[in-house]
């Protein structure tokens, strides 16, 4: 066991009792700026030791998340890699003084205190570890239930804030489908959106119920904004419902929708605004916050969905009233973003599927746009022209994104090489995706353009491509636990009987969280 280990802000000045008998390391991932790296007062550079790019996009240092941190990096060191430097760090201790440098500034609340905690007991650790799961009936293990039981509660604790993106992408491309002709199909997917709202919308207020520290820590944190998906699936869906004639139940969801989005609108900016302890704002800012914007635009586009078959003018007013505020609201997302893409590092693990929301998000400004031209005359409060002008601008904007967007893409993961693999972020390249070839079908319908009108036709089937390929990808990430704990089970006991193995087959994974939102492995759906 060490003498002493102690953490350091790489920043600070050599201490003289920490170098001359014992080891300074660095244990950040990224190297910190403002240091040279010939020179630096440092003795080994251990990046492998520090926790996953996702955990720490997921932690964003929050205070209230500073214990399910803990908890989770705590499994990490355990995972296979980890493993080579946490036994390096240990053989370090063993030798002597220990000085742990991050450049982290809350030290009280970096991993650089938890590895220190850990180094110094590490056998406590691994038993608490073991503990966390054990069986049932094993003493100092919380009981678990059994089977899908288990499975259902540890999903639910788990779920993703933007779990809801998988409705919200099925239902646009049901919308895409259905605009060109294509209804079996958009009627199917229409259901398969029905299932993952009606599914997915009690998991996440029996979260809220049942994990209520850890729902909260998630509203404060840096991707609160992927909460707004539970309002604009609704609204997605509540505007889908028009053309088939179902008024009633449009309305219903777009009552929801504009509930769910009034509390969440302010709410979310409010306790951002408020929160007492942030981490560096501007390295928090991601892709989910267009979410700001495309919640505004949601309630629009359904609203003035509604209001093309129904009379009155509260529909349209509110229609334009949110397409306004939804624009001002894309407009300053757009600078916050960009300038955190131009003016701060960005790490290949970090840059997620979520930046494409910032063309998903000009698009259904566009689709909004075109719902209020479609309105009789004098029922709005902007002149066509505003409205008409506005859109081709943002239309055009759009186009140019996705040249941009794939690129990034091809950066992160042909010349960066971050494997492509499943995860819920998938869906947030799916709904802007459909939201496009939908605006640019309507945008080109409603201006009389028809190489516009043909090109949204295409657009639509490369975004029914997109969904099948992330729904069958999400489906066998789902399905292949279960076959490899039935094969593993058959191979340990060589019978024919299924063998339930716990959920910690690999903690480390487990520990990871999404990323789009903030919670690990496999949420709903």
């Amino acid at each position: 066991m060490a003498k002493q280990i102690t953490c350091h802000s790489i920043y600070e000045q050599t201490p003289t009792q920490d170098g001359e008998a014992g080891n300074r390391v660095l244990v950040d991932r990224v190297w910190p700026g403002g240091i040279r790296r010939r020179g630096a007062p440092l003795d080994e550079w251990m990046r492998d030791i520090a926790p996953s790019a996702a955990l720490q996009r997921w932690y964003g240092y929050n205070p209230l998340q500073f214990d399910e941190f803990r908890r989770r990096y705590l499994l990490e060191l355990a995972d296979q890699g980890h493993r080579q430097a946490a036994a390096r760090l240990r053989d370090l201790a063993e030798l002597g003084n220990l000085t742990l440098l991050t450049a982290t500034q809350d030290m009280g609340r970096s991993h650089a205190l938890v590895l220190a905690e850990w180094l110094s007991d590490p056998e406590d650790h691994d038993a608490r570890r073991h503990d966390d799961h054990s069986e049932p009936g094993r003493t100092g293990a919380a009981p678990r239930p059994p089977g899908h039981r288990a499975a259902v509660s540890t999903a639910v604790a788990n779920l993703n804030a933007g779990a809801l993106a998988f409705v919200m992408g099925t239902g646009i491309v049901s919308t895409a489908l259905y605009v060109v002709g294509a209804g079996t199909a958009s009627a199917a997917l229409l259901w398969v959106a029905l299932a993952g709202f009606v599914v997915l919308v009690p998991a996440y207020g029996w979260r809220l119920l049942r994990h209520r520290e850890r729902f909260v820590a998630d509203l404060l944190g840096p991707r609160s904004f992927a909460f707004l998906t539970l309002a604009i699936s609704s609204n997605v869906l509540a505007a889908r419902f028009v053309p088939d004639g179902h008024t009633a139940v449009a309305g219903a969801f777009l009552a929801f929708g504009a509930l769910g989005w009034l509390l969440l609108d302010y709410g979310i900016p409010l306790a951002l605004i408020t929160a007492s302890r942030r981490g560096p704002s501007l390295d928090q800012v991601n892709g989910t916050w267009f979410l700001w914007a495309v919640g505004s635009e949601s309630v629009a586009v359904a609203a003035a969905s509604l209001a093309l078959v129904t009379p009155g003018h509260v529909l349209p007013v509110l229609a334009v009233v949110c397409w306004a505020v939804g624009l001002i609201q894309y407009l300053l997302t757009a600078g916050l973003v960009l300038a955190r893409l131009l003016a701060r590092p960005v790490q290949p693990e970090g840059l997620m599927t979520s930046v494409w929301i910032f063309m998903g998000a000009a698009a259904i400004t566009v689709l909004a746009g075109v719902r209020l031209i479609s309105l009789p005359p004098g029922s709005t409060l902007l002149s066509r022209p505003v409205v008409l002008g506005s859109s081709v601008v943002l239309w055009a904007f759009s186009s140019w994104l996705i040249p941009l967007l794939l690129a990034l893409g091809a950066w992160r993961h042909a010349l960066r090489r971050i494997p492509l693999c499943y995860e819920l972020g998938w869906w947030n390249l799916v709904f802007p995706i459909g939201m496009y070839a939908v605006t640019t079908h309507e945008l080109g319908r409603v201006t009389g353009t028809s190489w516009m009108t043909a090109m949204g036709r295409w657009e639509v089937w490369v975004a029914a491509a997109v969904w099948a390929l992330a729904f069958v990808a999400m489906v066998s990430v789902a399905l292949r636990p279960r076959s490899t704990s039935v094969r593993e089970g058959r191979a340990e006991h060589g019978s024919g009987t299924d063998t339930e193995h716990g959920s910690g087959t690999d903690t480390g994974q487990a520990a990871r969280p999404e990323s789009t939102g903030s919670t690990p492995t496999r949420p709903l759906p």
